[in-house]
This record gives structure tokens, C-alpha cells and sequence, in this order.
């Protein structure tokens, strides 16, 4: 009987080879897997942060389109965010607090004298804190808002130190 000469030679190399090939492609393919999964965690994040940023942007200007000045005082705001009538996030602001106040330019830009315009209104610049919580997520968002506000002698008096 015949023997081939090479064929003693070749015990198992090809085998060996497949299996290390093999190995490789499952650790790229695990890898890659594990990549995205964590650059879909990251993306989520960052679309609830924007959302909560969102959030207490639109509760800061529903307190700025009242007469908060008259009397500052902390509320809670329920913001809608895809107006499907379902409460997105629950935002709480902070009492408005008056932190500078210094006398306007008495001179109209005009030559005409407006009775607004006179020594007793002042420039007041409010700081407006709002915290969303997502409940989803536990994130916490604290965005801080300034306002300049143009008030009377006496309405600064009240409500500005």
C-alpha cells in the first residue's frame, strides 16, 4: 500500500486554524454589538436631556408670561411635550429672586417724554431656577434662567432688596 508523503504531515493544522478564525469573528461580532449597544445608550441620554431642557424651558416662559414679579412665588408646572395629553415631566421652579436692580435711563430715546420713563423706574434682573426630574431615567435637570424686568420705584420696593 501506498502512503502519500505530506499527508502524515497534516494532523489536525486546518482544524486548529478554522477554530482560531472562528474565535476571532465571534469576538468582532460580540464587540461590535457591545459598541452599539452602548452608542444607543449614550443617544437615549442625550434625547432625555434635551427633552428635560425642553421641559423647563417651556415652564420658564409660562412663568414669564405672568405678572411674576408682583409676587414671586415657587410652583410646580406639568409640561407636555408631545401634546398627546399625557404629562411628560413635572418641573418645579424655584421662587423668582430679584438679584440686581438699578435705576433705567430717565431720558427717552426720543425727544418725547413717555410717562413710564421717569427717575422712578428701575432695570431689576430676575434669576429663575428650573429642576426636572424624568422619571423614567432618575436624571435631574437644574436649568437656571436670567430675566431683565422693567418695574416701578414701588413694585422694585416690594419685591426687591
Amino acid at each position: 500500500m501506498r502512503v502519500l508523503s505530506g499527508y502524515g504531515r497534516q494532523t489536525g493544522a486546518t482544524l486548529v486554524v478554522g477554530l482560531i478564525m472562528l474565535l476571532l469573528f465571534t469576538l468582532m461580532v460580540s464587540s461590535t454589538f457591545v459598541l452599539s449597544t452602548t452608542n444607543l445608550k449614550a443617544v437615549g441620554n442625550m434625547q432625555s436631556r434635551d427633552e428635560s431642557i425642553a421641559a423647563a424651558n417651556m415652564a420658564t416662559n409660562l412663568v414669564l408670561s405672568t405678572p411674576f414679579t408682583s409676587s414671586p412665588s415657587a410652583d410646580q408646572v406639568e409640561v407636555d411635550l408631545n401634546d398627546d395629553g399625557v404629562v411628560d415631566y413635572i418641573v418645579d421652579i424655584a421662587e423668582p429672586d430679584c438679584v440686581q436692580a438699578s435705576l433705567a435711563d430717565a431720558t427717552a430715546p426720543s425727544s418725547v417724554t413717555l410717562p413710564a420713563m421717569s427717575n422712578s423706574t428701575w432695570n431689576t434682573v430676575w434669576e429663575i431656577r428650573a429642576s426636572v426630574s424624568d422619571p423614567l431615567t432618575g436624571a435631574d435637570t437644574l436649568v437656571r434662567s436670567g430675566v431683565r424686568v422693567l418695574l416701578t420705584k414701588a413694585e422694585k420696593d416690594n419685591v426687591c432688596p
